[in-house]
């Protein structure tokens, strides 16, 4: 298919100093939890989105000096030249696909953990950080900016070291400095570096310019800034633009975000929840006003129409993704090729960000290949053919875990594969969940893979077909894979106490469960309404909104230290405790319910058992836990030799059925599965690469490991499909 001519903008050559993007696609930096301690998939993760068309590719926040880590958190460092070594990998791969690789040079200052190096950290003036507890830094003198500015210079040359075209200046988010010089919240001198918004802007600029005179024409530069800070009582934002003019003439590309890690991180990572794409547009516009140069921002960009508007209109020079280009690297080749249905958008849960805020590796729910392109060797574009080709496949159960599944069956030209669901229409629990306040976009999960297994001849959708073990007996299959989902206790069941609540159960008409509300529409009695929520993500939050929005009096009780916990590392939490409280919810965090009474519920304050409270209550609604739906699993396991007589050669479940968890982790499992469905024993994960020394063992040993990848050429998908050869 040709590129559509509206999208012809997006692929023109924009110069930035002394290199040139092949197109206006950046990736731009973002936090993985691969850094410098995983190289290897530090690298292949980063280069698989240069070889997916992005013409720039960055690290995330890099450490400049011992003096600033972030452990336990993992960023990219420059400290020596074992850095430069591992980085210097990313940088290799990402030039073999024609791409320019960028670094983001970080000093923490009061916010620098140091919990690895535990070496004081030097700052502004001796402010204790509002982002960690415990934690202060000594204010600089002048002898000791200097040194700060030297470790600047000498991490931006051993950037050009390994390989690095872009040294980007990180002044955002209010983490680093650079920043914080800037910041009069955080900047209490009274010298030349404090006071005046000249002076107070007087260290970055410095900086900025030592950096440039350091590296020469070997290196663009750029400086990732924050244009509206969103917080009282500091930068005011007319102070934030007016940088960019005062150090327009220092930089080459200008990185545009808004918001601060410290407080509402949330706003720059806005989640689908709470904006639609491109919501970042009205503070672009103001610093469009304030320069010439290239402009690189982002805003959750999935549509080819909305990136060429930008730059149309003339707000972007570059279109700037995280989120967007973890959930499908190969974005831009796929506009390229015109096969814009193949792209797998991402659907803004940012359960990216919470894996990172985690201190984990991060995942994705559209892409379950993000961050296993080195360790497994998975593409996300790229199958091999199955060596048990030759068989017919039974997936039981057409939710995330069951069509991902299917789809890579699929694609790995498995002889037949019927999906099949008991409900008229595919996406499991992800139906009735895309109809809560603010979740339409996760409706992309199920949207995505209907389309692609739509494109497969290989693979039969089979929906409204209930399945009871004998069935699945006589259908006829080689292999069966159950994913029939899980669904929520209806009798209260909790992690909090490991047993039923007194008082719940199924068929009460005033206590129910979110499936009772969202799936058979049951309308919970009475005007005042409890939602008990032990699961701490977005159901129980969700349902008090809806209830509320819908002129209920909500009561929202949680044992939890507050809301939505989970909602934190999404980056949620501020905006849905103003949401809920706007809306009149009445939040109780560490309360426990110990039981339901008709109109009553008693219950009780986590750390005072002993004084009962109550609370009256029409109705109550459990978000407590999911229990696996693993009947079929299990009247199938206990067939014995009947499924062996009836040639099922392989018998797996996959997603729910087997563990409830994220939309992600369901999304992974499935697709695990059907990658390694031709090994001895498909059951069993197969061992990934760790990336760990081992005494004894040579550098030569690991720098090979390192450098290895998978082999073979990127195939569109399109050639592989119905009607391809």
């Amino acid at each position: 298919m040709a590129r559509d001519p509206r999208h012809d903008v997006l692929f023109e050559p924009v110069p930035i100093g002394a290199r040139t993007l092949r197109n206006r696609f950046y990736k731009t930096p973002h936090c993985s939890s691969f850094g410098s301690d995983w190289p290897g998939t530090q690298a292949h993760f980063r280069a698989l989105a240069a070889e997916g068309g992005w013409a720039a590719v960055s690290t995330e926040y890099c450490s400049i000096h011992p003096s600033s880590d972030g452990h336990p958190s993992v960023g990219a460092r420059l400290w020596d030249a074992t850095d430069v070594a591992n980085l210097g990998l990313m940088c290799d791969l990402v030039h073999e696909h024609g791409s320019l690789a960028g670094v983001q040079l970080w000093y923490g200052a009061a916010h620098a953990r140091n919990y690895e190096s535990r070496m004081p950290a030097a700052g502004v003036s001796q402010v204790p950080s509002d982002y960690l507890f415990v934690q202060s830094c000594y204010e600089l003198d002048l002898d000791g900016i200097r040194e700060l500015q030297r470790w600047y210079v000498d991490a931006a040359c051993r950037a050009r070291s390994a390989g690095f075209d872009i040294v980007n200046v990180y002044g955002g988010h209010g983490y680093p400095i650079t920043y914080q010089f800037l910041d009069p919240y955080y900047n209490r001198r009274s010298d030349e570096y404090g006071g005046s918004f000249e002076n107070r802007a007087r260290f970055w600029l410095e900086t900025i310019e030592l950096v440039r005179e350091a590296v020469g024409d070997d290196c663009s530069i750029a400086v990732r800034t924050c244009i509206a800070p969103l917080r009282e009582g500091g930068l005011a934002e007319e102070e934030a633009l007016a940088f960019i003019e005062l150090a327009d003439h220092l930089v080459d590309l200008w990185d545009l975000q808004i918001g601060g890690v410290i407080g509402e991180w949330g706003e720059d990572s806005l989640s689908s929840r709470f904006g639609a794409e491109n919501y970042q547009r009205p503070w672009i516009e103001k610093a469009r006003a304030r320069t010439a140069k290239p402009l690189v921002g982002v805003g959750r960009f999935t549509s080819p129409d909305t990136m060429a508007a930008m730059v149309r209109d003339g707000l972007l020079d570059v279109i700037g993704s995280a989120r967007g280009s973890i959930a499908d690297p190969f974005l831009p080749r796929k506009i390229e090729e015109g096969r814009l249905d193949d792209v797998r958008e991402c659907i803004g849960n940012n359960v990216c960000a919470a894996r990172y805020m985690q201190r984990a590796l991060l995942i994705c729910t559209q892409n379950a290949t993000a961050g296993e392109e080195y360790r497994r060797g998975w593409h996300p574009e790229r199958f091999t053919r199955a060596a048990n080709a030759d068989s017919d496949v039974l997936v039981v159960g057409a939710g995330p875990a069951g069509m991902e599944c299917a789809r890579v069956l699929g694609e790995r030209g498995l002889r037949r594969v019927h999906l099949v669901d008991a409900a008229g229409e595919l996406g499991g629990a992800l139906r009735w969940v895309t109809g809560l306040p603010g979740l339409g976009e996760w409706a992309r999960v199920v949207n995505y893979r209907r389309i692609q297994l739509d494109k497969l001849s290989n693979v039969e959708l089979v929906p409204g077909t209930a399945l009871d073990a004998r069935a699945v007996l006589d259908y006829g299959a080689d292999l069966v894979v159950v994913a029939t989902g899980s669904r929520w206790a209806a009798d209260g069941l909790s992690g909090t106490t490991h047993r039923p609540l007194p008082g719940a159960g199924p068929g009460l008409a005033h206590v129910l469960t979110p499936e009772d509300v969202l799936v058979r529409g049951l309308e919970p009695p009475g005007e005042r309404v409890l939602v008990y929520d032990t699961d701490g993500y977005y159901m129980g939050i969700s349902l008090a909104e809806k209830l509320a929005r819908e002129g209920r009096r909500v009561t929202f009780v949680t044992p939890f230290a507050q809301i939505s916990p989970y909602s934190t590392f999404t980056l949620e939490a501020p905006r849905l405790n103003r949401l809920l409280r706007s809306l009149g919810v009445e939040l109780l965090a560490e309360h426990l319910v110990e039981r339901i009474e008709p109109g009553r519920v008693g219950g009780c304050h986590v750390y005072a058992p002993d004084r009962p409270l109550s609370w009256e209550a029409d109705a109550v609604v459990l978000a407590t836990q999911r229990v696996s739906e693993d009947a079929l699993w299990r009247g199938l396991r206990a067939a014995g030799d009947a499924v062996r007589d009836a040639g099922i050669r392989g018998l797996y479940r996959i997603g729910d059925c087997v563990v409830p968890r994220l939309v992600a982790d369901a999304v992974f499992d499935g697709h695990r599965l059907a990658r390694e469905i031709d090994t001895d024993d498909p059951a069993t994960p197969l061992p990934f690469i760790r990336e760990n020394r081992v005494l004894g063992a040579s550098s030569e040993d690991y720098d090979g490991t390192l450098r290895t990848r998978p082999s073979g050429d990127y195939v569109p998908s399109s050639r592989r499909r119905r009607g391809g050869s």
